[in-house]
């Protein structure tokens, strides 16, 4: 039942227990925000993937399921922050929001962009069918945004910094979304896949959650 609500098979359950246990043991007094953070990405990613599903499935769209490679590819950035905050210090933490606002974007603009018209293709800006990697429509675009403000927003109630910041997670999940987007042109060749896709897209982010410190 929970893998079912979750949208996880069993080995992709367990890799998100085990990411949620290092978020917990690194965090050191912020576990419970850190961890909150990352329990609000899975439940909005949830409720975008399951928004309007039967038109998805018929498109042949709907991941109903999804198993531990995809849990890492979007989980081991923000992990990596935490574990970099436990020996470094609180800079990280900036850097772990936007890691998780960056995947929140690619979300966003992956399960909702395919429910407008075809999308524009990076590589030659020719129409193509929706679901074609490193392609980009109009509402994706936008909804790309929209998740890493989301995600920002909630920071914000977390961890209490300037307003201003939710604009530049913002930004900084879009930017990493874009990337993200750009490398599904490789995809397309035979080169990479999601999975790395996926990394590029919350390292971006997780490195533009660097610059604010500096």
């Amino acid at each position: 039942m929970i893998t079912k609500f979750f949208l996880l098979d069993w080995k992709g359950l367990v890799c998100a227990l085990v990411l949620g246990g290092v978020v917990v043991a690194f965090s050191r007094d912020l576990w419970i925000r850190n961890l909150f953070l990352l329990v609000a990405f899975l439940l909005v990613s949830v409720f975008v993937t399951k928004y309007r599903h039967k038109e998805k499935r018929e498109k042949g769209l709907y991941e109903h399921e999804r198993g531990w490679e995809n849990v890492i590819s979007n989980g081991f950035i923000p992990g990596l922050c935490i574990v970099l905050f436990y020996f470094y210090g609180e800079k990280f933490i900036f850097s772990y929001i936007c890691s998780v606002a960056a995947v929140a974007s690619d979300k966003f603009a992956s399960e909702l962009g395919v429910l407008s018209g075809n999308p524009i293709s990076l590589k030659n800006f020719k129409r193509v069918k929706q679901g074609t990697s490193g392609a980009i429509s109009a509402v994706g675009t936008f909804m790309a945004f929209v998740g890493s403000v989301i995600i920002g927003t909630i920071a914000y109630f977390l961890y209490k910094f300037d307003p201003f910041l939710v604009f530049y997670i913002g930004f900084a999940g879009f930017v990493g979304c874009f990337f993200d987007s750009f490398a599904g042109i490789f995809e397309e060749e035979g080169i990479g896949n999601k999975s790395t896709s996926n990394l590029i897209c919350s390292a971006i982010g997780a490195i533009l959650g660097l610059v604010v410190n500096w």
